[in-house]
């Protein structure tokens, strides 16, 4: 895979620590050129770009800068940055004032994999995961793909896999920010089209036009794979072939079973090199869906159906999406990433229909004030499908509070009556004292709540 930044031998990303930017910077240390970055908090991402070599700050100040940046000249180094951070960063405007070019994360991975055979997986829910099946696939298979993820692929321990011979790119095709809108795909997925991000798009109508604009992005040669619940809200244009259970898919999943928390499934697709019987070691019938667009990318890319399936049996999932923390015959313990009504359905269904008869309990962090007000319905009535609640306060990232708008007020409208407000630095420590009563937990969010992960674990394995 061809590096398309030409000249540049610096770059500093401001925003290093999040999950798409730090797959580029990993991809540009591979290329051995200087890469550092700020980021706002130390995380274990932020700690693992420091273990592979590459400088991060948490100091918004120039003073952090190294002569790399601020002494060479301007036309080899390049600025990345996330919207994510604000428009006020010191570091920001430093670089816009003194002549850097900036460029956001999203136009560098759409000149990075402009050519290559690009394969981009767009989708309100079930980016991440079919992503990650996709590339983990086509690396079993040994197809050579370069990976950018976004969230980390529990097989290789990163969001990023380097084959810089290969000429497959493997992308998260986000839509915040519109920056879906950069990339040229060969091979396409759209999962879903659930409105969100209403902060940016204004409206369902305008943000259901950025996918139609991605799905125009495919190349006239190439092909878009559209779940059929976004086929059947009949948004994009674009042709397509649809994929999921029903019986007119051109790509069908028809479920058999679950074993050992294991779900089976046939395959009857149009790609008849892929046809045959699967076990998903993920639970969830919207996994078994993402499992399938993975098959049939696949196919499409000359894998076939032993090979697939052995490297399917194989997957070892992805940090936080119904990831398994603790799983012993007293408690189970589920992290997700789930910040979308839609998702927390998902995510309880699929504990659900794993642990039939046994008490949920859902530790959950709202993820926006925008977002918390414009589903605060949907947030309300898929909660009230736990049977206890821990609600915590809103993780505000880039905003600033909504008048109105709390977790105060969402957890009014939540129909059960086993609910409490519970603040972050308290969730474990309430989960130890209450662990006796626990059978099935999850912790839920976008946010931060990640953080209490580990501590809970301990908790709950101690004697």
């Amino acid at each position: 895979m061809k590096n398309n930044v030409s000249g540049i031998e610096n770059i500093y990303f401001v925003g290093i620590g999040g999950i798409g930017m730090s797959a580029l910077a990993r991809y540009f240390h591979t290329r051995r050129l200087f890469v550092a970055g700020y980021d706002k908090t130390p995380s274990p991402l932020t700690a693992d770009l420091q273990r592979e070599g590459i400088p991060v700050h948490f100091k918004d100040d120039t003073a952090v800068l190294t002569a790399e940046i601020t002494d060479t000249p301007r036309e080899k180094t390049l600025i990345v940055y996330t919207p994510a951070v604000p428009a006020d960063s010191v570091l920001l405007t430093y670089f816009r004032e003194n002549g850097y070019t900036l460029m956001k994360r999203s136009q560098v991975l759409g000149l990075l994999t402009e050519n290559s055979y690009s394969i981009c997986i767009a989708g309100t829910h079930g980016k991440t995961t079919t992503t990650s099946l996709t590339a983990h696939i086509l690396e079993y298979c040994h197809k050579k793909p370069t990976v950018f993820a976004g969230g980390i692929l529990s097989n290789y321990n990163t969001n990023f896999i380097n084959h810089p011979d290969g000429n497959i790119t493997v992308s998260e095709a986000d839509e915040f920010d519109r920056s879906f809108l950069w990339l040229s795909p060969d091979l396409a997925v759209i999962t879903s089209i659930d409105a969100d991000h209403l902060d940016i798009y204004g409206d369902k109508g305008t943000f259901e036009k950025g996918f139609r604009d991605f799905a125009a992005r495919i190349h006239p040669e190439g092909s878009l794979l559209l779940n059929e619940n976004a086929a059947a809200a009949g948004v994009i244009e674009t042709p397509h072939e649809v994929y999921g259970f029903g019986e007119t898919c051109a790509h069908r999943a028809i479920p058999t079973g679950v074993e050992h928390y294991n779900f089976t499934f046939e395959v009857q697709s149009s790609v008849q090199a892929v046809n045959g019987r699967y076990l998903l070691p993920m639970p969830g019938r919207h996994n078994v869906s993402n499992a399938l667009a993975a098959i049939v990318l696949a196919g499409k890319c000359g894998c076939e159906q032993p090979e697939i399936a052995e490297a399917l049996r194989h997957f070892k999932g992805i940090k936080r999406r119904f990831e398994w923390i603790v799983r012993n015959d007293k408690i189970a313990y589920i992290d997700d990433y789930a910040h979308h009504p839609t998702e927390i359905k998902a995510a309880i269904e699929a504990a659900r229909e794993l642990f039939p008869g046994k008490k949920l309990t859902v530790a959950f962090q709202p993820h926006l004030y925008s977002r918390t007000r414009d589903f605060e319905e949907g947030f309300a009535q898929e909660l009230a499908k736990a049977d206890e609640l821990l609600l915590l306060d809103i993780y505000p990232a880039r905003e600033l509070p909504i008048e109105g708008v709390s977790s105060e007020h969402l957890l009014d409208k939540i129909n059960i009556s086993d609910k409490k407000i519970i603040h972050k630095e308290q969730l474990a420590d309430h989960i130890k004292a209450n662990k006796e009563r626990i059978e099935v937990l999850m912790t839920l969010g976008a946010g931060d709540i990640d953080r209490s992960v580990e501590p809970i674990r301990q908790y709950l394995e101690s004697e």
